[in-house]
């Protein structure tokens, strides 16, 4: 049985089959079902209560204004500042921050009526690929609880794929929102860098953070990119180009298009499973009208290395704001220096000590030139292969993962749990616009199709990704329900 979209909702709403406050009610219930995952650090009671009663209000004078994601539920990643709500980044060191301001993106789908019910969890400071790194402890995922989720926004693709929320809203770094999207089997949409505002995100890596929605259906993500793109002014990285109208591509379908298979993303690393989803995939493609023909990216091999200098050395830059002085934990000792190193030693969790040490190393004197530099030239490579690529083809089309979601703790060492991010990262550095949807099933695990687009080419992206979910029932099929449960929310 299909759960309800964001539009299904909608129309119950305006026909007066229910309330905001009832389906805020109904997702809060089955996120508390849920426990046993621990995709959800914190309710945010007092504000859902608020902005229901504010849907309600609008739903009521003008539910022809109303635009249609308001009254619909939802939960945003613990990294995303809302004014009043315990906000902490999966991490001990921010354990009791209060943001005196709402982020730009959030703030955009509340005054579009869209009610949170929860924070969820993530990897600490979003620097993860399993959800494993949260300060609060691992999130599981839906399909199968002894497996991860992904990461870093594990815990907002575990609540859509449970069938708790209709959408949530995670951060891509590196395939922060992609990799869990193809790992728990539903649409996740990073959107061209700059589109979506990040004031209001705790940074990880500031040239290539992004916000963006998870959702089941391609739809219900395009209509939460559209709630929150568009230009600000209190982010220096925004972008002031137009947002292109996304309702006026969304159906038209794929006939005529061209669509590149990188040749370096199908090379070797694929597990078998993953590969013939993926290749399942090109076929419809090519059957719902498209042209597929194979394209290069020579430097994908160097992408990996070139993110994990760039991102640790941001990452690096960013944090040395958290020091326990001004807010958050903070460990009091006879001396400043003291206090502030213990705080730090105590607050951040191994994985963000690594990658602060990494970054710090490659910005510091006499090998800047040698890694930061060059990364920086090497991005520079990447991001003009992907130019001549789309000289030739609309978009590119590829596996998300090269793997399907793997058990906890199996990659306790950070290469092996880098490498999988390895087909996501490159459009992180390019910052393109980036979507994974479900295209198939390995070993009872769901594999993602990645769809990539030029520059600001959201709407494409998403016009591609749903005439593929058009055809195919793969984002209808719920995780199995856990040994001795009745079933999941629906």
């Amino acid at each position: 049985m299909s759960r309800p979209t964001v539009a299904d909702l909608g129309a119950s709403l305006r026909r007066g089959e229910t309330s905001p406050a009832e389906l805020a009610a109904a997702s809060r219930s089955a996120l508390e079902s849920l426990a046993g995952l621990h995709p959800v650090l914190r309710y945010t009671d007092e504000l859902t209560e608020r902005q229901a009663a504010r849907a309600a209000r609008s739903l009521a004078e003008s539910p022809e204004k109303a635009g249609p994601l308001c009254g619909i539920p939802f939960a945003y990643k613990d990294v995303l500042c809302v004014e009043g709500v315990e906000t902490t980044a999966g991490s001990r060191i921010l354990q009791g921050y209060i943001p005196p301001y709402t982020g730009t993106a959030l703030g955009r789908l509340l005054d579009a009526g869209a009610v949170p019910v929860a924070v969820t969890n993530c990897d600490e400071f979003a620097m993860g690929s399993s959800n494993e790194n949260s300060a609060f402890g691992p999130v599981g995922n839906p399909w199968d609880p002894s497996r991860v989720p992904g990461g870093s926004s594990g815990g907002s693709a575990a609540v859509v794929a449970a069938g708790a929320v209709p959408f949530s809203l995670g951060t891509d770094t590196g395939g922060s929102i992609r990799q869990p999207a193809s790992f728990c089997g539903v649409a996740g949409f990073k959107p061209t860098y700059g589109r979506v505002s990040r004031y209001g995100l705790i940074a990880f890596a500031s040239s290539l953070d992004q916000i963006g929605p998870f959702a089941r259906q391609v739809e219900d993500a395009a209509h939460v990119f559209t709630a929150m793109a568009g230009h600000d002014p209190r982010d220096s990285t925004s972008s002031p180009t137009e947002v292109e109208p996304v309702d006026e591509q969304l159906g038209r379908g794929i006939e005529g298009m061209r669509l590149g298979i990188p040749r370096e993303y199908m090379a070797e690393g694929l597990e078998p499973g993953v590969r013939t989803a993926v290749e399942s995939a090109f076929a419809l493609l090519e059957k719902l009208g498209a042209t597929l023909e194979e394209v290069s990216l020579p430097s994908t091999p160097a992408a990996l290395s070139t993110y994990y200098i760039i991102a640790p050395a941001e990452c690096s830059a960013n944090l040395a704001r958290m020091d326990g002085v001004r807010f958050g934990f903070h460990v009091d000792r006879p001396s400043l220096t003291d206090s502030y190193l213990e705080t730090r030693g105590q607050g951040f969790g191994p994985e963000v000590k690594r990658r602060i040490m990494l970054g710090t190393y490659a910005l510091s004197s006499g090998y800047y030139d040698a890694y930061y530099r060059k990364a920086q030239k090497v991005r520079t490579l990447i991001a003009e292969e992907f130019d001549r690529a789309f000289e030739k083809v609309d978009a590119l089309v590829c596996p998300t993962s090269p793997i399907v979601a793997f058990p906890k703790g199996e990659r306790s060492d950070p290469l092996s749990m880098y490498l999988c991010d390895v087909l996501t990262l490159p459009v992180n550095l390019a910052g393109l616009p980036g979507i994974s949807v479900p295209c198939g099933l390995s070993e009872g695990l769901p594999v993602g199709l990645q769809v990539i687009g030029p520059r600001f080419q959201d709407a494409r992206v998403l016009r591609v990704a749903h005439a593929y979910q058009a055809a195919t029932p793969w984002h209808e099929a719920p995780p199995p329900p856990p040994p001795g449960a009745a079933g999941r929310p629906s």
